[in-house]
């Protein structure tokens, strides 16, 4: 049986050449669950947007995106003689939306082929602090595809739900389907969303749970930055973000003026606990005007987190 096996990243490339499992590979180098997104069934003006708004806010090169994902998700495509296409990705909120992408591109660009499985895991007896696959060696690989799932009709429906309401306006669907995306072959990815919805801003004082986060970890002490990401690392595994995520949270919030860097030093500043303490309000201090949450723009958006509901919540 010929195999084309899909990983989410480089992290586990070498481990899974080593592994002696048969098959190309196809590696997701996107970050779908970072800026804007659109709805479309084109993928060439998708990738085209999407490019564009990745180099204005993130600051990658346009060419090197479309030669490093747009080429390379391409072999879905061109790779022939395909039997089975199978999805590795992890748990959380990083690899959870790459997984819905992935899975619209194919509907898009393959609508006949159903012949996908699935290799998604949340822990692993071998590794007591499992973060990800890239953690595990070579003999770990050939016993996950063993188990793999394979990936019915009614998951497919959902996991097309799931990438449509991502990419709306409107985050109240997105909301109902991370009610509804917590069992099956698809189990892990009602809790990655419910933490994406967290990443709105709160009721209370404009803050999301990153920000929140860090803010905390700095009032009771100074950190330096790498220690920071690792503390984040080790209590909000759900997320998954690297380096360059978290660096773009910590400029952003220095631009905002609620924390201060000095070297490798971050302390939060006297408006961060204020905000912290609900004297002011984080929105007030950030520019919104190219910030997205997937379909979901933040600029004068009315939709918030409420943290003692546990809820989205409109106002006015």
């Amino acid at each position: 049986m010929n195999c084309l096996h899909v990983l989410n990243g480089d992290a586990t490339l070498t481990q899974f050449r080593e592994s002696g499992l048969q098959g190309q590979t196809v590696v997701c180098r996107e970050m779908m669950c970072e800026g804007k997104v659109k709805y479309t069934t084109d993928m060439m003006a998708f990738f085209e947007t999407r490019a564009k708004h990745l180099e204005y806010q993130y600051g990658i090169d346009m060419q090197t995106y479309h030669a490093s994902v747009v080429t390379e998700l391409d072999k879905l495509n061109t790779t022939p003689d395909i039997d089975e296409i199978v999805l590795w990705f992890e748990f959380d909120l990083f690899c959870q939306i790459n997984l819905l992408f992935i899975l619209h591109y194919l509907k898009t660009q393959k609508p006949d082929f159903h012949n996908i499985s699935l290799v998604s895991i949340d822990h692993h007896q071998d590794i007591p602090d499992f973060r990800g696959l890239g953690m595990l060696s070579a003999k770990h690989f050939p016993q996950l595809f063993e188990n793999r799932v394979f990936l019915e009709i009614p998951d497919l429906e959902l996991a097309a739900r799931a990438w449509e309401a991502y990419c709306q306006k409107d985050p109240l669907m997105l909301e109902t389907v991370s009610h509804v995306a917590n069992d099956g072959a698809l189990a892990l990815l009602g809790p990655a969303l419910k933490a994406h919805l967290q990443r709105l801003p709160s009721k209370r004082d404009g803050l999301n749970t990153i920000q929140r986060f860090f803010l905390l970890k700095l009032a009771y002490g100074n950190y330096r930055w790498y220690d920071l990401y690792y503390l984040f690392w080790n209590e909000m595994k759900i997320y998954g973000f690297g380096d360059f995520q978290l660096d773009i949270y910590l400029q952003r919030m220095l631009r905002a003026g609620v924390i201060e860097q000095v070297d490798q030093m971050v302390t939060i500043t006297a408006l961060g606990r204020e905000i912290l303490q609900g004297e002011e309000n984080y929105l007030d201090y950030v520019p919104l005007q190219h910030r997205w949450l997937g379909g979901v723009r933040l600029l004068n958006s009315p939709w918030r987190w409420d943290e003692l509901e546990d809820k989205i919540i409109q106002v006015a």
